[in-house]
């Protein structure tokens, strides 16, 4: 990483010209204010087909262990990008078997090719498919959120970060009868990272039973999570837990949108889950009682994760 292919891969995230038709961008998708997610149930790609899947938030996307909702192949930012680059089932950005007209745009922008130059001095050629990759990675990666009334707490020591309610709600968080750290623990609150120096952790996916189609755990044909990938029965609606900070942001929730409201999700849990009866459900997924102002608690909690800054940060918006 370097100071120069950060700012050219922030021009590239916010540019529709890096979308084969010219219409979206990285950013179309990864909104700064609803923490690099989109709002939608589903996200849509640049020709308008709807993905069978919602956009993940892009908050310490970094130190993600992999990528995407459900494959465990995909371990780097540069390979994850790839994907919505020159994927075509369905199609995101919609790049594959145009790249040359694309890269053509870039090479008649002055602006934007003195930034190549900069970024990559020892290339003669630096308009390239790598390089904008290289370019937005870098950029990605200092998508950073970590200035929550949660971290001024915990990390920090600001005592009065936290209300009570909200602390109240932390303890109900990480204690043996919700469980919910045991998916979404570590300070991404995703579960497994990686950074330089980390033990080498397995990266988990989790059925929260919210489809049972045929009474065997059977989840929508488009959507069956890691299964659609190994090929496994047992993998049959299993998915990566999704970070949680910020989450207050980022609804509606689950892989496909399905749960409009954290409360609704919080209910969805304490049943344990939507399709309580299905076989393949997680084992941490027991279910637990929960009232009405301990529920209160849970959501102060997890407000207490939203990094304001983090939301406006100009230096991760727009460049333009």
């Amino acid at each position: 990483m370097t100071a120069e292919k950060v700012r050219l891969g922030g021009f590239f995230f916010y540019d529709p010209r890096l979308s084969g038709n010219a219409t979206y961008a990285c950013a179309t998708c990864h909104r700064p204010e609803l923490a690099f997610t989109d709002g939608r149930e589903r996200a849509a790609g640049s020709t308008g087909e709807q993905h069978p899947r919602g956009a993940m938030s892009l908050a310490n996307v970094a130190y993600n262990a992999t990528y995407t909702w459900a494959d465990p192949r995909l371990e780097g930012l540069e390979d994850q990008m790839l994907v919505p680059m020159l994927g075509h089932d369905p199609v995101e950005l919609g790049i594959g078997g145009r790249e040359g007209e694309v890269l053509e745009r870039f090479r008649g922008d002055p602006e934007l090719l003195a930034m190549f130059r900069e970024a990559f001095p020892l290339d003669p050629d630096p308009v390239t498919l790598p390089n904008v990759v290289h370019a937005i990675a870098s950029f990605t990666r200092t998508i950073v959120s970590g200035d929550s009334p949660y971290d001024r707490l915990v990390y920090r020591g600001e005592v009065d970060a936290m209300n009570e309610s909200a602390r109240r709600g932390m303890r109900l968080f990480f204690s043996e009868r919700l469980r919910c750290a045991e998916c979404h623990g570590g300070f991404t609150f995703s579960g497994p990272i990686r950074f330089e120096g980390a033990a080498d952790i397995e990266s988990t996916f989790h059925n929260t039973a919210l489809y049972d189609l045929d009474g065997q755990g059977a989840y929508p044909p488009d959507n069956t999570g890691l299964h659609a990938v190994t090929g496994t029965a047992a993998d049959m609606g299993r998915f990566r837990a999704p970070t949680l900070r910020n989450v207050t942001v980022t609804a509606p929730y689950m892989h496909d949108g399905s749960v409009a409201t954290l409360g609704e999700v919080i209910d969805l849990y304490a049943a344990g889950g939507r399709a309580a009866t299905s076989p393949l459900k997680s084992e941490r997924l027991t279910g637990f009682a929960i009232d009405a102002a301990e529920k209160n608690d849970l959501l102060g909690f997890l407000e207490s994760l939203t990094d304001r800054g983090f939301l406006g940060d100009p230096a991760l918006g727009d460049p333009r």
